[in-house]
């Protein structure tokens, strides 16, 4: 099959067929208000859907009120699902599929978002909130995989094709995984089959939950990306246990938001943007001061997973869906047509373009690239107001665009 048939056909997630191989990757929109859904949110939805996307998804819904770390973030709860009903509707007319990330934040939240103490893995401090947490107790465990389940049947209940769970970066399932968090002494600690343990159980409430008709994705880390973390031979141990479960497909990740967060995304943090919008005058000022230190960059190189990820794809049998630095048809046409795998996910290239799909199919260019420039203005700006690119922003502060020029000149340097 050549690289112009496989990016454009229909390809199948289980019970579900999307009309081509691109998805919307899980990238925090930051669009909610108080929880829940707004007309922004479904304006952007609806656009990557009219742009030619496959199947889109709405980021980060947290599965119960202690999973939340924003306001903007949704709360997979039934009193949004008539408002989310409106967005997949409208995704569905315009032909793409519609799918919407579950999970829950552990430690990186805060009391107010959480109604009480963070909870967590291991009880202990988490330098990102920044917050001390709580260590989960066995019961809760299993309320909190009950979780999952119910937010689930609500995302049914809202027109949902698909759910992805999150089992990556570092947030709860993966606070369990990793040997930097997880610290307990009972059976959910120790060896890494005890650490799968609350995976599964989550995995397991979800499935059950989905029926035959959804389909049910799992976002896993290939490695945590820092000493003390999970490594890749450990991770393909865990995606094995995650195909085993029976879904439907896998989203190959890496990296940890509170301990490695550009090994996630890759490039350089803009720290002068993000605490342009940070409302706290303690945490603006402690953030320029140390932020660089913090938050130390990785180099973006197109496809910058796929070393890791061909590992995976020799290993496991299910679809997996590669993300990470697809930037043009070409790099889509390597992933699926020379390296075998099902679909890609595309998150900056589709806040720069919502209709990049669209223009790749019709310019019909191998070399059609986005106009993302990886300045990673987008995502500096998430934590306090919704993401957006810099180049749709008018009237940029001098300041953020001197910063903007300066990491696009560090950038063409290091290339």
């Amino acid at each position: 099959m050549t690289g112009e048939d496989k990016l454009f056909t229909p390809g199948r997630l289980g019970p579900i067929e999307l009309r081509n191989r691109t998805i919307r990757s899980a990238a925090f929109e930051g669009m909610g208000k108080d929880n829940g859904p707004t007309r922004m949110l479904k304006d952007y939805h609806l656009s990557v859907a009219r742009g030619g996307v496959g199947m889109t998804t709405l980021a980060y819904a947290g599965v119960c009120r202690s999973a939340l770390s924003f306001d903007t973030q949704l709360w997979l709860r039934p009193e949004i699902a008539g408002e989310l009903r409106e967005i997949t509707d409208g995704i569905h007319s315009a032909g793409a599929k519609a799918s919407i990330q579950i999970g829950h934040c552990g430690n990186m939240t805060h009391w107010k978002t959480a109604g009480g103490m963070p909870v967590g893995a291991t009880t202990g401090f988490n330098l990102y909130s920044p917050t001390i947490c709580r260590g989960l107790k066995k019961d809760e465990l299993k309320e909190i995989a009950g979780y999952f389940g119910d937010a689930v049947r609500t995302a049914r209940d809202a027109g949902f094709d698909c759910v992805e769970v999150h089992a990556g970066h570092g947030y709860l399932i993966s606070q369990f995984l990793s040997p930097y968090t997880n610290k307990r002494r009972d059976e959910y600690g120790g060896s890494l089959e005890n650490r799968m343990k609350f995976m599964n159980m989550c995995l397991e409430e979800s499935l059950k939950a989905a029926g035959s008709d959804m389909a049910v994705i799992v976002k896993t880390n290939m490695r945590d990306g820092f000493k003390g973390g999970l490594e890749i031979e450990d991770c393909l141990r865990v995606a094995k246990e995650i195909e085993r479960s029976g879904v439907h497909g896998i989203v190959l990740s890496g990296g940890f938001v509170s301990k490695a967060p550009m090994y996630v995304m890759r490039g350089e943090m803009p720290i002068r943007s993000m605490t342009h919008y940070m409302h706290q005058w303690w945490l603006k000022y402690g953030v320029r001061l140390v932020g660089k230190y913090m938050i130390p960059s990785v180099s973006f190189t197109p496809l910058y997973f796929l070393d890791d990820a061909r590992l995976f794809r020799t290993e496991l049998s299910l679809p997996l869906i590669y993300v990470g630095g697809v930037i043009d048809r070409a790099g889509a046409d390597k992933v699926l047509d020379e390296e075998g795998f099902d679909f890609v996910q595309m998150g900056r290239a589709l806040l720069n373009e919502p209709d990049f799909v669209n223009r790749m199919r019709e310019s019909g260019e191998k070399n059609h690239r986005c106009g993302c420039d990886h300045v990673n203005y987008c995502i500096a700006r998430m934590y306090s107001r919704e993401m957006a690119c810099h180049k749709h922003i008018e009237n940029l502060p001098a300041d953020i665009e001197k910063e903007i020029a300066a990491i696009k000149g560090r950038d063409g340097k290091s290339r």
